[in-house]
């Protein structure tokens, strides 16, 4: 492992082919209260974490208008603004009635009060990477990827992004706007995505796992990760991202946290390299995994 981590290690990626990162991003969600509402239990540390990602090549930070709401794009501005070589990208869509409450509202008229918020918040005349959080079922979807449309017309926006979506999710979108980036739950033992990884791979559309840090079955005490990691020297978050990190090119992961020392632990997996029978190893484990749990969840 690297003495002194720093995500360049990890490669670069280029969103919309013409905006690269380096492929180790920061998600800031946790820079936020329990439960993802208000401010955090430490600021102080919260800014300092903030701080600490252009030092440690972290140029790819991922927010949302909903952390907190508000506190994680706040943050952002307050320390980082204005921004130089880094990446802001941010979403819009959910709205907040309490800790770990979400609710999506995709209205058109609401949609653009996100964007127009956001680019309030955070300091900016344009967003570099805006992401529609999640597809509101109530609202038509096309009304959704129109307003979308326009705002990316008037500058507002420079790239556009979905989250949660399934492949004939991103092709619908395309009529409307290139898709630069989908972010989707997916990580070493959560696989349901793969056809949409595949999809983003052969079009060239940045693949941004969240949860990025978790391993199911795999991280207990005894498990595969408790096997392979102290063989690596690392921990079993430090293995979980360097396997995403190898399973793809387009992978963005963005590993959060509200520490520091947590935050230079992530940030060293970029350096972390998996011989290949350890990487193929992990890959059919966490296949093998997801297989068992998805059979479970169907009641076969």
């Amino acid at each position: 492992m690297n003495l002194e981590p720093n995500a360049a290690a990890s490669g670069t990626f280029a969103i919309g082919d013409d905006l690269p990162v380096h492929r180790l991003g920061f998600g800031a969600m946790r820079v936020t209260g329990p439960g993802i509402w208000g401010d955090p239990s430490d600021p102080q540390e919260a800014r300092r974490v903030l701080a600490r990602l252009p030092e440690l090549g972290v140029d790819f930070v991922d927010t949302a208008d909903s952390y907190g709401p508000n506190v994680s794009e706040d943050l952002i501005r307050e320390v980082l603004h204005p921004f130089g070589g880094t990446v802001v990208a941010t979403k819009g869509g959910l709205t907040r009635h309490g800790p770990d409450e979400w609710q999506p509202v995709g209205r058109p008229e609401y949609l653009r009060q996100c964007v127009m918020m956001s680019l309030r918040r955070l300091g900016v005349e344009r967003i570099d990477l805006w992401q529609l959080h999640r597809i509101d079922p109530k609202v038509p979807r096309d009304e959704q990827f129109d307003v979308i449309r326009a705002m990316q017309g008037e500058g507002l926006i420079r790239h556009v992004g979905l989250s949660q979506v399934g492949v004939e999710d991103i092709e619908a979108a395309q009529a409307f706007f290139p898709v630069a980036t989908v972010q989707n739950l997916y990580h070493l033992a959560r696989r349901d995505s793969e056809d949409v990884l595949e999809h983003c791979e052969a079009h060239g559309i940045g693949f941004v796992p969240w949860f990025p840090l978790a391993a199911g079955t795999l991280a207990k005490p005894g498990g595969l990760l408790d096997q392979v990691a102290p063989r690596l020297g690392a921990t079993h978050g430090q293995v979980a991202l360097a396997w995403l990190l190898r399973r793809s090119p387009v992978m963005l992961p963005i590993p959060g946290t509200g520490k520091v020392a947590h935050l230079e632990e992530n940030v060293a997996a970029a350096s972390l390299e998996l011989p290949d029978d350890v990487f193929a190893e992990l890959d059919a484990a966490g296949a093998a995994a997801w297989a068992e749990e998805a059979a479970a969840r169907s009641g076969g």
